[in-house]
Parts: structure tokens; C-alpha cells; sequence
């Protein structure tokens, strides 16, 4: 959610700020901005509210503002509605203090009205101006030492944030301090940049270093210290970034989500290859052992939005395989929730990001509670992946689209790994058995295609679709899991209303909204709960509904019931999810499109969760 980047060097900075945040517009955002400063000269601050398109008019791409250091922003309304006035960057009454933020501020109204008794003078409705200012103040107050005066600011702010100021008399210089909103710094010969997510820098740097939770940077020209909120100076070890620029592109495609699609055979493969040699699942780089797993008789899987969806079909595959009990939960409930955890259990936290906001506060409470973490995250280096016990990273590169695709697929076959792993170290698996699902799960990718290759009948099919106004997903097990997902991808890109139920539910309430012409999408894959689902098809098929089925091929009796039937290749029933899903994920995209909509950029919506 929102967008930050900054740039201090040789060359220009407008045109590099608006370039950085043109990679950031899939976070969301209602306005935005720039200030730019041009040697000992003031800063020229830009912002208005609507799509950076506007901003890049108003500056002739950047080119109409001169200077070599400036930061940059794209605001998502909390404090205050999108305006020009609303828009960062804010500064200090005197232009001292020029700054943009991401996070929300908690008590930001006391912090206000301390400051206007100290005679400070408000324009916006932001907590971000608040920030500015009392930096300001307490610059003023004490040494006028720019680290000082953050780190002052830092312990009187509660909330989260990712803070980017420039001072007046410090030309050529970008002061940043965090607080559980993501921030990544990156240096290249003679320039330094930030930017609240890797797309934005890609392109010109893959060095980057990540500054921890209440820590103060300073940027330089080619040269980051970094500090600790006791302003002493500390030493942060520099990451190299393996993404290419272009994989953050769109690469001849007309949207990411449609690039993101087509990606998943790939980057499930590779994910695959970097836990799995020689017919084996081996944890050294998650740094799991066997005789942890035999230790553990409890696992709690804790999520938000698909990431939530990966851990129900989980459930489902774990248990299949292992003794284990397994909880799902989901991050923003689970973090409150006033419960025992088992000392002898894991949570696994699923996050693309590794900052998603709730997922993160979970993860913290577990290991507060002394209970081991495990973290499914996309990105090395976010909080998660540092704070975990445990890492497995998936491979998926940089995921554009708000709507996850790939990301998803990776986190599902993750998981397949870690079950198989499972039974495998708590000897609940023979060896046959193991050999034969590591097999299937090595068929995932090539089966996507095949899938892939079949997508015109699917596009057929969305056309019909894209003027109704309700739809509803149904299925059993893990065919209920994927209709989770699939429901939430229809109504988040192309808005039309979209409930997903277990199958055996329909009689408990839902089925007296099914109505003629009503859609039900049902996905039949679980080989045991083929015939309960078609009785609950029939169901709804006999009260008007038009009933569309995603099934395993050979199951051709289906089109006795359904009007179209869309068919995955032959898997074991376990992994059925990651082949499922695909034609749930391309009739979300073509009835999006048919709509005329924004797929990867949806309305209200944001790539990364980083707040409440």
C-alpha cells in the first residue's frame, strides 16, 4: 500500500522518481508527488491527486524539474480524502523538512495538537504531516542533527511507518527510518536509492540492504549508514537482488496478471528444483531438520486472502499424509485471538510480500509465545524471512499484479513439499508411496501448460459471463479450497458479487439464493467426493442455475449436468489444487477485461497489506 522512492546521485532525479513509482502503481494509490532539490537551492515539491499519469504531464516526464536528489510518492487515502493538499510529500512550515511516509500513524491527533500549541500550522488532514513536523520540531529543538531528531520522533510515534525526509541543510542527502512498513535501500556507483518494494530499483541496481525495524538510514551519493534509535552507528550487510529487470516487465503481454499466469509452469519449477536433487526433498536451505518434524504434533497455518486459501488446501494435504493435526487461520484474527498455542508445534505464516501486516504480527506473537515459525514468503529479506526460525522461499520473481497468480502456485507446491516432507521424516510414508507423489508433484508444471495451451475455450466461456451480477463456487475438500480462491479472484478484478461454499453446505442456507440463470461454478476433483458434488450440482442445476464444472479429464458424465465443463490433466487427487485453480484464474482475467476493467491495478485494493 502507497509507494516511496528516493534517488540521490549524478543524474536527474524527477525522471527517475517518476520511473520508480511507475513500477509501484500495483500497490494502489489515489495521488502523488514529488520534491526535488537542485543543489543548495530549495525544494520544488509536485503532487497532485489522481494517476501518476497527471503528475508526469505536469513535469514534462520529470524533465521540467531539476536536481539530482529528491523523493518521491504514491498516496493511499487513510487520513484525509485524495487531494492535491492530501497528497506527499508534506513539509515543515518553513520547508525545512520535506518528507513521505507509508503506515499509519496511531496517535497521530495527540502528536497534532502538541505541535500546533508549539505553533506549528496544519494544511492537510494527514498523520504524515505530523511526522514532518515534529521531526521538525525536534530538529529545531536539540542539535539539529538530522539523526537525532528521527530517532526522537521515532519513540514518541506509535504506529507503523517507512519515513523518508529531506532537511534544508543538508543538500544531497535522504534520511529514512522504519517501523513495520517495508523499506529496501539500494546503491549503485556514485547513486543510492529507496523504495518502499524491489520493482521500483530493479532497473537500476540489484545491491540492495534492508533496514530493520526501528532503524535510521543515510544516504549519500554511492554511500547508506545506518543507525539504531540510540543513533550509534551499526553495520548492515549488502544483498544482491537475483530478479532481472525484465522480469518485472510485462514482456509482450497485455496485462502482468496474463504474464503472471503464463509464468506459473516456470517458477513452480523452479521452486521445485531449489528444495528437490536427485529424486529428494531436501530442507538444508529451510533449515527444517527430520528430527524436528518428529517432534512437532501440531501445526497452525496462519494466512490473510489467498495466501489464507494456500493454507485451507494445505489442511487438507498434510493431514492426508501425515498424523499431524492442522489448523488454518486467518492473520487478522488468529493475532487476537486469547488461546493456548502447544509448545510442540509449528505455525507456518504464508506471506508473497514477507510484510503483509497481520501475518507479521502473528508470526511475532507464536515465537513471543515460545512456539516455532516457519515463513512461505517471495521475498528475501522482508521481516517475515528475518524473523522467522524458518525460511522457504518460493521462487515466483516479482509479482506485478494485484491480483497473485503465480505466487499462489508457488506457495501451494511449497506446502505439497513440506507434507511429503513430513511423512517422510515422521516415517508415516513408504518409500514407494513418497517416490510416486514426489513424481506427480514434478508433473505440476508441464500440466499447467498443457492447460495453457487450451485457454481459447475458457475465454468462450467468460464472455458469457460478463454481465451477471452473482456467481457462486462450490465444491468438497480440497475442491472447496480452490473455490475459495477462485471466488475471490472473480469479485477482486472484474467486482461482481462471488461466494464460494462447501458443496455440503448448500442446504444449510445458500442454496435460497440460487435462482434461474443464477451461475455455479463447481470444481470435481477429489476422486471419493465426485458423486456428493454432482448431487449438490443437481441441486442447483434443478432450481435454474447454470452450472459450469472444472473436473479431472475421463469425467466426461459431467456434461450431463454441467453446460460446460473445463478438464485438467490426470493428477493425484492431493495436487489436483495447482492444476484447478489455472482456469479459475484465466475466466477471473477474461471476464475482467470483457468488463473494460483495470486487471491489474483493481479498484480499493493493494499488492502488499502492510497495515491494519
Amino acid at each position: 500500500m502507497c509507494g516511496i522512492v528516493g534517488f540521490t546521485g549524478t543524474k536527474q532525479a524527477a525522471p527517475i522518481l517518476l520511473d520508480g513509482l511507475s513500477k509501484l502503481e500495483y500497490r494502489g494509490y489515489d495521488s502523488a508527488g514529488i520534491a526535488v532539490r537542485d543543489g543548495e537551492k530549495p525544494a520544488e515539491v509536485i503532487k497532485e491527486k489522481g494517476k501518476l499519469k497527471v503528475l508526469a504531464d505536469m513535469t514534462n516526464q520529470g524533465k521540467a524539474v531539476k536536481g539530482t536528489c529528491g523523493i518521491g510518492h504514491t498516496r493511499w487515502a487513510t487520513h484525509g480524502e485524495p487531494s492535491a493538499v492530501n497528497a506527499h510529500p508534506h513539509s515543515s512550515d518553513d520547508g525545512n523538512v520535506i518528507g513521505v511516509h507509508n503506515g499509519i500513524i496511531e496517535n497521530y491527533q495527540e502528536q497534532r495538537e502538541k505541535l500546533i500549541k508549539k505553533g506549528y500550522e496544519f494544511k492537510s488532514q494527514t498523520d504524515t504531516e505530523v511526522a514532518v513536523k515534529l521531526v521538525d520540531y525536534y530538529y529545531k529543538k536539540y542539535s539539529q542533527d538530522p539523526i537525532e531528531a528521527i530517532a526522537r520522533a521515532m519513540v514518541r510515534i506509535r504506529g507503523s511507518y517507512a519515513l523518508c525526509v529531506m532537511f534544508k541543510d543538508f543538500p544531497g542527502e535522504i534520511y529514512c527510518a522504519r517501523k513495520d512498513s517495508p523499506m529496501i535501500i539500494g546503491i549503485a556507483d556514485g547513486e543510492s536509492y529507496v523504495a518502499s518494494d524491489v520493482p521500483a530499483i530493479l532497473k537500476y541496481t540489484r545491491n540492495v540492504y534492508y533496514i530493520g525495524n526501528m532503524e535510521i538510514a543515510k544516504l549519500e551519493k554511492g554511500n547508506v549508514t545506518f543507525y539504531n534509535i540510540d543513533s550509534e552507528v551499526i553495520e548492515k550487510p549488502l544483498t544482491e537482488i537475483k530478479w532481472d529487470a525484465e522480469s518485472a516487465e510485462k514482456g509482450g503481454y497485455e496485462h502482468f496478471m496474463l504474464k503472471e499466469i503464463h509464468e506459473q509452469p516456470k517458477v513452480i519449477r523452479d521452486t521445485i528444483n531449489s528444495v528437490v536433487t536427485d529424486g529428494k526433498v531436501h530442507f538444508d536451505s529451510v533449515n527444517l531438520t527430520d528430527d524436528e518434524m518428529k517432534s512437532i504434533d501440531q501445526i497452525y497455518i496462519v494466512a490473510c486472502g489467498s495466501a489464507y486459501h494456500v493454507g485451507m488446501d494445505l489442511q487438507y494435504v498434510i493431514e492426508s499424509l501425515t498424523s499431524l493435526q492442522v489448523r488454518v487461520e486467518l492473520a487478522s484474527e488468529f493475532r487476537y485471538r486469547d488461546m493456548s498455542l502447544r509448545k510442540n508445534s509449528l505455525v507456518i505464516v504464508i506471506s508473497q510480500s514477507g510484510e503483509t501486516a497481520d501475518t507479521l504480527a502473528a508470526l511475532r506473537m507464536a515465537k513471543d509465545n515460545g512456539v516455532k515459525t516457519l515463513g512461505i514468503v517471495n521475498v528475501v529479506g522482508s521481516s517475515i524471512a528475518r524473523e522467522a526460525d524458518n525460511v522457504f522461499y518460493t521462487l515466483a520473481g516479482p509479482e506485478i499484479s494485484v491480483a497473485t497468480t503465480k505466487a499462489y502456485s508457488c506457495q501451494l507446491v511449497a506446502g505439497y513439499l513440506l507434507a511429503l516432507q513430513f511423512a517422510k521424516a515422521r516415517e508415516e510414508i513408504t518409500d514407494e508411496h513418497y517416490n510416486e507423489l514426489l513424481a506427480e508433484i514434478n508433473t505440476i508444471p508441464e500440466k499447467i501448460e498443457k492447460i495453457l495451451e487450451n485457454k481459447e475455450r475458457l475465454q468462450w466461456y467468460s464472455n458469457k459471463l460478463i454481465n451477471i451480477t452473482d456467481a457462486f463456487f462450490i465444491g468438497r475438500g480440497i475442491d472447496y479450497a480452490i473455490g475459495l480462491e477462485g471466488s475471490l479472484k472473480l469479485k477482486e478484478i472484474s467486482y461482481i458479487h462471488s461466494e464460494a461454499y462447501a458443496a455440503g453446505e448448500l442446504k444449510h442456507g445458500p442454496i435460497s439464493l440460487i435462482e434461474d440463470g443464477t451461475i455455479v461454478l463447481s470444481v470435481v476433483t477429489q476422486t471419493k467426493l465426485i458423486e456428493k458434488t454432482i448431487s449438490n450440482m443437481v441441486e442447483v442445476k434443478s432450481r435454474g442455475a447454470k452450472v459450469m464444472a472444472v473436473t479431472t479429464a475421463g469425467n466426461y458424465f459431467l456434461e450431463d449436468t454441467a453446460e460446460f465443463v473445463c478438464y485438467i490433466p490426470q493428477i493425484e487427487p492431493l495436487f489436483a489444487g495447482s492444476l484447478s485453480v489455472v482456469p479459475l484464474q484465466l475466466i477471473s482475467y477474461y471476464v475482467s477485461i470483457g468488463k473494460g476493467f483495470d486487471v491489474d491495478k483493481p479498484r480499493n485494493l493493494a499488492k502488499s497489506v502492510t497495515v491494519e
